[in-house]
């Protein structure tokens, strides 16, 4: 069974494809000073490129590449929810939502469960995201 580092006073993991990977503008301020770990990781999905000027990924069939990111603790969290406009006492009025999902290696071995933000697809057309079929995605 996967390992779910994203309850509780365990560890907390989240699975960053935009702005929140190292190197991308959000890193900085949101996740390098509490993160533990960095990993190249990929998972389930497909990524588009938005117009305004970063990325949002949805559940449907693809890959996406990105990072895992592993902070000591889900304290994180209310910061990074806040950045991605996800509300947990209100989700039907986020702009993006959080759920688990399974996150592989770039050999496609599990590194078990993190969370990850997605994006309603519909949403993503009605703001003229484009799809980026290599499933990365960068500001540079």
């Amino acid at each position: 069974m996967p390992a779910d580092f994203s309850s509780g006073n365990d560890r907390c993991c989240i699975f960053a494809y935009g702005t929140l990977k190292p190197g991308e503008r959000a890193f900085v301020e949101l996740c390098q000073p509490f993160a533990i770990a960095t990993q190249p990781a990929q998972t389930h999905g497909r990524l588009y490129h938005l117009p305004l000027g970063y990325p949002a990924m949805t559940l449907e069939v693809g890959w996406v590449r990105g990072v895992l990111l592993t902070f000591p603790d889900s304290d994180c969290l209310k910061a990074i929810d806040a950045f991605e406009e996800y509300y947990p006492d209100r989700p039907d009025s986020s702009e993006y939502q959080r759920h688990r999902q399974l996150i592989y290696d770039h050999h496609w071995r599990s590194l078990g469960l993190a969370w990850v933000y997605t994006m309603n697809r519909d949403r993503v057309i009605a703001l003229g995201g484009q799809w980026l079929s290599e499933g990365c995605w960068t500001e540079a």
